[in-house]
């Protein structure tokens, strides 16, 4: 499978990255860091609202704590004035960085001393929480940069449905920890399965085509929502009529970006976000199309790029409950993405105009309820 084009940064490739040896992840943790700390320095800037500086200290906060915990195997390097538990608004906040400093420089030394393996033999168990320590710092960034919204998902021109062709397909990274530890816990084992030919959305659900479903009353229509949906808009704090985030629907959207005061526009154009999949499914049943399967997913992610097919503006919820694919096995404590040990999670796939860029992997995913909304999440259709 060919990930990006040639000549594409190490640093940038999702292939790249899941075989990378050594030296190639001491680089990518400390592009990790500086990338976390350009979005905490961010926050100090102007038109911030102060309320969000404490959770942006916060969520940094876990990624020097997670080091200490699966790479250096002590915790007396979390000290409680300046590490977990700390309030990070009575903390100094350049003790914060020092603290910070200090781990990720042990976390260094600590590789440095592993046996330095070729990228073919890289997926040993000794590097496997090294790889894992970059993921958890990559998904912090996005976190913040999340909070932020000090960018967002492109406009795009409308694209027509596209037909692929019935075929088999392999699901998940047919392999295990032994095998990969690189690869996201996830992912780990196989699954062949059958896919039936399928029409599906070029490119995700934009702002335009879900204000149609709004103004037709969609959410007030009980019928489109199914039983667990209809409970879960009637349990939101205020009547909800459009995705979170969203001040109204009027021409270009209206949209409060997160951690910046005011409202700026979302082009009609651009894919619908912070949309919860019971909203996404309601949209379909308005429109009499279907939420796609984990497989018609990646088969087109995977094989219709040169086609049409466009993904990584957002994450995108597709149909089905989180399991584990066959032969998976157990994953080790320090992994990232453990599956739920129940089937009430709902499943993302694709990344975000958020994520970084070596995250953007045709197989990768997240696991999440059918009510989350935070993260940057939209969908596309299916015919039925």
């Amino acid at each position: 499978m060919a990930l990006g084009p040639p000549g594409l940064n190490p640093l940038d490739d999702p292939a790249a990255i899941r075989s990378a040896n050594r030296d190639l992840l001491s680089l990518a943790l400390l592009d990790a860091r500086n990338h976390l700390l350009q979005m905490l320095a961010a926050f100090d800037g102007p038109q911030i609202d102060p309320a969000q500086l404490g959770p942006a200290w916060n969520v940094a906060l876990r990624s020097p704590a997670w080091q200490a915990k699966w790479l250096l195997a002590e915790r007396s390097k979390i000290q409680p004035e300046v590490g977990v538990g700390a309030n990070p608004c009575l903390v100094d906040h350049a003790s914060l960085r020092v603290w910070m400093s200090d781990i990720l420089e042990a976390s260094l030394d600590r590789l440095a001393d592993l046996p330095d393996e070729p990228a073919a033999s890289a997926a040993s168990a000794t590097l496997a929480p090294f790889h894992q320590a970059v993921l958890h710092e990559d998904r912090l960034g996005e976190h913040l940069a999340v909070l932020l919204q000090h960018s967002s998902a492109p406009a795009r021109s409308q694209r027509p449905a596209l037909w692929l062709p019935a075929q088999r397909w392999t699901m998940g990274s047919m392999a295990g920890s032994a095998e990969s530890p690189a690869v996201p816990c996830n992912e780990w084992g196989s699954e062949l399965v059958a896919v039936p030919e399928f029409e599906i959305d070029a490119q995700p659900v934009n702002w335009s085509q879900y204000a149609e479903f709004a103004a037709d009353g969609g959410y007030d229509r009980p019928e489109l929502w199914g039983d667990a949906g209809w409970a879960w808009l009637q349990a939101q704090p205020e009547a909800r009529r459009a995705p979170r985030h969203v001040a109204q629907f009027a021409g270009s959207v209206m949209v409060q970006r997160g951690a910046r005061a005011g409202l700026q526009r979302a082009a009609a154009g651009q894919a619908a976000m912070h949309v919860s999949r019971h909203e996404a499914q309601a949209w379909c049943r308005w429109a009499g199309r279907r939420l796609p399967t984990e497989p018609e997913w990646e088969v087109a992610a995977d094989t219709a790029g040169s086609r049409g097919f466009v993904w990584g503006d957002v994450f995108e919820w597709v149909a089905g409950s989180a399991r584990s694919y066959s032969g998976a096995g157990v994953a080790p404590d320090f992994c990232v993405d453990k599956p739920p040990p129940a089937s009430s999670q709902g499943v993302l796939r694709g990344a975000s105009f958020a994520t970084r860029l070596r995250r953007h992997h045709p197989r990768a995913l997240r696991f999440k309820s059918p009510g989350h909304d935070l993260a940057v999440c939209g969908f596309r259709s299916c015919a039925l």
